[in-house]
């Protein structure tokens, strides 16, 4: 479907979103645990700067989330059966996002610690 228009691509996008968070827990935590990062700035209001970096973090933990279910469905389309392989796609994918969340958690450690100190 290439050269749509923007809204029908929007549309697609959208419809993208419904279904990873319709089908996958780990979206679910993510998006809550994101709800989490914003209401800490909210409370604290930090400087900018940390706004940006928490954002930055955010987004990036939900895309990786995002392209993990993208290619997991990709995956169990291709090769709905057991195979080595697939299985090894899919961990990578997974080990990204768990990167990712690590380097969110540690600028979350790293916020609450300029706060405490």
């Amino acid at each position: 479907m290439k050269n749509q228009n923007f809204v029908n691509r929007l549309g697609f996008a959208i419809s993208g979103l419904k279904l990873a968070v319709r089908s996958e827990k780990s979206i679910r935590f993510q998006m809550l645990a994101a709800v989490a990062a914003f209401l800490l700035l909210l409370i604290f209001r930090p400087e900018p700067i940390w706004w940006a970096i928490i954002i930055v973090m955010v987004v990036m933990v939900l895309a990786a989330e995002l392209f993990n279910t993208a290619l997991e469905i990709l995956c169990d389309f291709v090769q709905p059966d057991h195979h080595e392989a697939i299985k090894q796609i899919k961990d990578v994918a997974a080990g990204a996002v768990l990167v990712v969340s690590i380097g969110s958690v540690l600028v979350g450690l790293f916020f609450l610690g300029q706060l405490l100190f």
